[in-house]
């Protein structure tokens, strides 16, 4: 299976602002943004009118208290050798658990209005992926239904292993869309033969493979989290 990082675009200005403002930016792309914030008038201008737009939303998130093993868990998910340097506070694992503790589907409702505001004909998808209660990816399907973009929330990076998207609709088998990162958002886009598919009957699911894939077209490793779609 081709490596999903082949169908990876670079954001454009506007995607750019609207994914530093919800803070799902790495510490590198984050440095980068501000430094172009600094000196270029018109991008720091749509980056705080998304501010504008976004930030009300965070008076409707109730706050959430984190598990009690939670910094047992980040220091199991990062190198030894980080978790005695002053550098973990640079820790893209430590800042996504943190961000994203105070709910999945609120940091859904954020990521598909990105996709709404550009593309308001048609209501997007969504779905928190998640096992257990806890989000482990939250998804969006564009209202075109051509691709789906994934956000990593709470998932830990298995060196060994690759997480792979799958949709399933009723009575159907499961259809690969692609690897997903750990690191940052990918958007792999939607056969047009599944698209019909993409709606709020059918349920994405991530599950563990080999790297570079399933070898067999269908999950051989464990379904680690599921989701059902579902509209704003």
């Amino acid at each position: 299976m081709t490596d999903t990082r082949d169908h990876i675009d670079p954001p454009d200005d506007d995607t750019l602002a609207a994914e530093y403002v919800l803070g799902v930016l790495p510490a590198a792309k984050r440095a980068s943004v501000e430094r172009r914030m600094a000196r270029e008038a018109g991008f720091a201008s749509l980056v705080s009118s998304w501010e504008r737009r976004l930030v009300p939303w965070t008076d409707e998130i109730a706050p959430v208290q984190p598990p009690h093993d939670i910094w047992n868990r980040i220091s199991a998910a990062l190198p030894a050798q980080r978790t005695e340097k002053p550098g973990l506070w640079q820790s893209l694992a430590l800042w996504r658990w943190m961000t994203l503790a105070t709910g999945a589907l609120a940091a859904a409702s954020l990521a598909a209005l990105i996709v709404f505001v550009s593309q308001p004909t048609q209501p997007p998808l969504i779905a928190a992926i998640q096992a257990n209660g806890q989000s482990h990816f939250v998804a969006t399907i564009d209202p075109g239904r051509s691709s789906v973009s994934v956000l990593p929330a709470a998932f830990a990076a298995d060196a060994s292993r690759v997480p792979e998207l799958w949709l399933i609709a009723p009575g159907d088998r499961p259809r690969s869309l692609g690897l997903l990162r750990a690191d940052t958002t990918v958007t792999l886009p939607i056969p047009e033969s599944l698209r019909p598919h993409a709606t709020r009957q059918s349920t994405l699911a991530v599950s563990l493979e080999p790297p570079g894939g399933s070898p067999s077209g269908a999950p051989t490793g464990p379904v680690i989290a599921t989701g059902r779609l579902t509209s704003l």
